[in-house]
């Protein structure tokens, strides 16, 4: 066997198991989903403090300060505290969506 790199020497294999879901391939920024889902930006960020990431609930940092942001789940698990809250009277009035 020859050890030289690229002649053929030893090639680590990698045993890299499927993810339980799919992987994430996006993220929304609050003001984003803010605009898509004509609310508050203000009021989704209350909304957001007692999600978690396996609610879809992610906090990217980057330089400075760093920003809240969705999956697509967590969108919908937004909407569904959205619509809970309204429920309860406990929302203010929507905004207008983005068009």
């Amino acid at each position: 066997m020859n050890s030289s790199r690229g002649t053929g020497g030893h090639v680590r294999s990698l045993t890299v198991g499927q993810p339980d879901m799919a992987a994430i391939a996006a993220v929304f920024t609050i003001g984003h989903v803010a605009q898509m889902l004509g609310e508050d930006e203000d009021w989704l960020h209350d909304l957001s403090i007692d999600m978690f990431p396996e609610d879809g609930c992610l906090h990217a940092y980057g330089i400075g300060d760093g920003v809240t942001a969705f999956t697509q789940y967590g969108i919908e698990c937004l909407k569904q505290i959205i619509a809970d809250e309204r429920a309860a009277g406990n929302a203010p009035p929507p905004i207008k969506p983005m068009e």
